[in-house]
């Protein structure tokens, strides 16, 4: 049997680098679904609901695209 440890790198590396990347991408989308303000309540800040809600949801939905390919790629029945 022979181990391939160039390609077991490979594997380990993108999927470290994939799992930092969602984690952070998702942590982006909570701190702009906080960031915005309450309705009707104006501290100061302005009216940022529209676009923090839209960040978050794009956040959201990256997040969603990548968990989603990610299955596509495990299960051989989607190929």
């Amino acid at each position: 049997m022979d181990i391939k440890w160039n390609a077991l790198g490979e594997v380990a590396a993108v999927s470290f680098a994939v799992g930092v990347a969602i984690v952070v991408i998702f942590a982006v989308g909570i701190l702009a679904w906080s960031a915005r303000s309450p309705e009707g309540a104006h501290h100061g800040r302005g009216d940022n609901t529209t676009l923090a809600t839209a960040a978050a949801g794009l956040c959201f939905l990256a997040c969603a695209v990548i968990v989603g390919y990610g299955i596509y790629l495990i299960v051989p029945q989607f190929h």
